[in-house]
């Protein structure tokens, strides 16, 4: 494979630059058009196959509602608001109207229609609307409804100041507006650090430009591929956020490594042609393989039915081939018209400093220092992950709602309001729904009854007719409704007998449901990470050995992590330092991305020691000297990679939605603890205890390994120069053979 890229390279590498050009103009036309057909809908987070899920659809059917969907309007009124009369004020009749002038809208309740003086603050100058809304088109129709209908009540005078809208349909939008205003502070606030920091870690403008254009070229391949699967499958607009943050860092790392190792190559005497060669054999292959390793980490999501996690299933598979691209055609490409001129623009010092390192430098020193006690080291970084892991056994689960919004946000606002003005509101209730027939009238409102008794109960509605056979009686809750007591009430509810074939569904149903769906695709996603880790990791080293000790250690990275992530967010430390209200509870599906990101970014370092470690062993080197000098190749170059890397996701935290703080708070942290904990010690101190048996694998995988998959194993061609005694090149080229 290599063999061919090398070929179409060195023939017309200008002619291959402006392919790769082409391509990404394509995906900018393709990507961008598609950005308008991503979904932003509550359902993002559904199972279809639930019954949960299921319900919703009948009760479309017979009342035009989608009960998932909804505005809440808070009103404020001037004039004391009269809960047991008819006569409503002014300001909240026209609320009502323009309320029911809008399309999307079903039915309309406040406290006079719905005959709930519960609706009304007890001060009296505050209540609030629910209105049902059908479902929305996928895209952007949604986006424009709410837009639509908050340019209404700012464009009535009567209404403008009185007036905020929330529930879950506006939440859900605003929520994605922020979460694209967060992502631009973000790229403004990190792009000028990220700079800086490319300029010195590269040592050359030129250089540190590179990584800049391979991210916008990544970014826009992605886009175009995600565009065409736009065509067939619905995709959330959340997983911008990760295609910036992965595109960006993967787009740095690959361009670290093989622009470090075809310097290295120049400055041992190798022509640009025979440098590039030689890069695209050894770092190339490397990083083919790590990015193998990511992208079937996040082939892992697409195992789940919710969209938003197989959204970021086939984002991050696009973003990973994107980089691929840049790297293995665009980058060997570009380094060959360049040739020495990559060192243009950078001072004779950073010149010299960025030659290969010294044999015996700070990384080889450290390592072996580590491999002279490695049961100590292995024991103590062992224990220190296991402590920062203790408390994932703690951890609580909580969902995205009106509640995860930022205070200051207008559906913020609105349920915190109720929260605290209305005890027992309607605006997040168990909705349940009876196959009844249209008599059923006297029964439910007994079974209704029955429900009022129930501990974590505040209200229950009068049971409706929606016709087509069905009923609803909605049941508001004590507390929050993705909270732990409100699932316990919401397990009470369905032990009560019902007189009609009833299912609940709602927030606190739904999640529920979202749950149970996570809980069982979960095994095979982790099974899938697994299994293709090993595999690759198999292909790449011929070991069964290697790859299993890099399973591991990856666990205890991410249960380290997930820890550190209870602490700071569920217990609600730090939340001054990170601006976020803790909801006492992770949210699952950011757990489940992270899972994947971690895993896959984790050994995605790994494929880059182990490939530098490899190729001295394959150059007769001893087991430690092979680890010693492969750590002092790449460890500048990984660490260095990991800082750049927790750049652009570490910004996710600067995001007002904690859980897009949890995923770029928790993807910096599983990097730091790899690099340091994993990489530094770990690593180093299991290949020492282990000895030759790191390379061992059964004698049939062996001879499959040398059958099948030694045509990644390809060394380069390029001799070394003579000036260099055999030791020291040995030494030298301790790299990704």
């Amino acid at each position: 494979m290599f063999t061919r890229i090398n070929g179409l390279m060195e023939r017309r590498p200008g002619r291959l630059l402006l392919i790769v050009g082409l391509l990404v103009l394509v995906g900018l036309g393709v990507g961008g058009s598609s950005l308008t057909k991503m979904t932003m809908g509550v359902d993002d987070y559904d199972d279809s196959r639930s019954a949960a899920v299921k319900v919703l659809d009948k009760v479309e059917k017979a009342s035009g509602a989608d009960l998932e969907q909804g505005y809440v309007v808070l009103v404020k009124s001037d004039q004391p608001i009269d809960p047991r009369s008819a006569r409503r004020p002014e300001v909240v009749t026209r609320a009502i109207e323009v309320l029911k002038g809008r399309p999307e809208v079903k039915a309309v309740w406040d406290y006079a229609s719905a005959h709930d003086p519960k609706m009304v603050s007890a001060d009296r100058g505050q209540t609030y609307l629910v209105a049902a809304v059908g479902s929305f088109a996928p895209g952007d129709a949604v986006k424009k409804a709410v837009t639509g209908l908050q340019d209404k009540i700012d464009a009535d005078p009567l209404l403008r100041d009185h007036v905020s809208l929330g529930g879950p349909t506006a939440s859900n939008v605003e929520g994605s507006t922020i979460s694209s205003e967060d992502l631009g502070k973000a790229e403004t606030i990190g792009f000028p650090i990220l700079l800086i920091l490319l300029l010195f870690i590269f040592r050359g403008v030129i250089a540190a430009l590179i990584p800049l254009g391979g991210a916008i070229c990544t970014i826009a391949l992605a886009l175009g591929g995600m565009g065409v699967v736009m065509t067939t499958v619905h995709l959330s607009i959340f997983a911008l956020n990760l295609l910036f943050a992965l595109g960006i860092g993967l787009s740095i790392d690959f361009s670290l490594l093989i622009i470090s190792r075809y310097r290295e190559e120049l400055h041992r005497g190798q022509t640009p042609g025979e440098a590039v060669r030689t890069t695209l054999f050894t770092a190339g292959r490397t990083v083919f393989f790590s990015g193998l390793t990511v992208a079937a980490a996040l082939a892992s999501l697409l195992v789940f039915p919710q969209r938003f996690l197989y959204t970021m299933g086939v984002t991050g598979i696009a973003t990973v081939i994107g980089a691929l691209v840049f790297a293995l055609l665009g980058l060997p490409a570009l380094l060959a018209v360049l040739g020495t001129r990559i060192d243009k623009w950078a001072p004779k010092r950073w010149q010299r400093a960025s030659e290969a390192p010294e044999d015996r430098g700070r990384w080889y020193r450290f390592s072996r220092g580590v491999m002279k006690r490695p049961v100590t080291a292995a024991v103590g970084a062992g224990v220190v992950l296991l402590v920062l892991g203790a408390p994932f056994a703690g951890i609580k689960f909580t969902g995205i709602d009106s509640a995860s919004m930022p205070s200051d946000s207008h559906a913020g606002k609105v349920y915190h309001t109720l929260d605290q003005d209305f005890p027992g509101s309607l605006q997040s209730p168990v909705n349940l729904i009876q196959q009844a027939p249209d008599n059923a009238g006297p029964n439910l409102a007994t079974y209704a009854g029955k429900l009022r008794q129930i501990d974590g109960v505040a209200a229950v509605a009068p049971p409706r007719r929606l016709g087509g056979g069905l009923w609803q009686t909605d049941v508001s809750l004590k507390k929050a409704p993705l909270s732990l007591e409100a699932q316990d009430t919401l397990k009470k509810i369905k032990d009560v007998p019902a007189p009609y074939p009833t299912e609940a569904t709602g927030n606190t149903a739904l999640f529920r449901a979202m749950q149970d769906s996570l809980g069982s695709h979960l095994p095979l996603a982790i099974a899938v990470m697994a299994l293709t880790t090993l595999l690759i990791l198999f292909a790449m080293t011929g070991s069964v050995v290697l790859p299993v000790k890099a399973v591991i250690t990856n666990l205890l990275t991410l249960s380290a992590t997930f820890g550190i992530l209870v602490l700071v967010f569920q217990d609600g430390n730090l939340e001054g330092l990170l601006d976020f209200r803790s909801q006492g509870a992770l949210q699952p599906t950011m757990l489940i991305i992270l899972l994947a990101l971690t895993l896959g970014v984790s050994t995605d370092y790994t494929v880059f020691l182990f490939s530098r470690i490899k190729e001295g062993v394959d150059h007769g080197i001893p087991n430690r000297e092979a680890v010693a000098t492969g750590l002092q190749k790449v460890g500048r170059i990984t660490t260095l990679a990991a800082v750049l890397f927790c750049i652009p996701v570490g910004a996710l935290t600067l995001s007002r939605l904690v859980f897009i703080k949890q995923l770029g708070l928790g993807t910096a942290l599983a990097v730091i603890i790899d690099a340091t904990l994993v990489r530094a010690l770990l690593v180093p101190s299991l290949m020492a205890l282990f000895g030759s048996a790191n390379w061992w694998s059964p004698s049939p995988l062996r001879r499959f390994h040398s059958r099948f998959l030694s045509g990644f194993q390809e060394a380069p061609a390029a001799p070394l120069p003579s000036a260099r005694t055999a030791t020291a090149a040995e030494a030298e080229t301790v790299g990704d053979r």
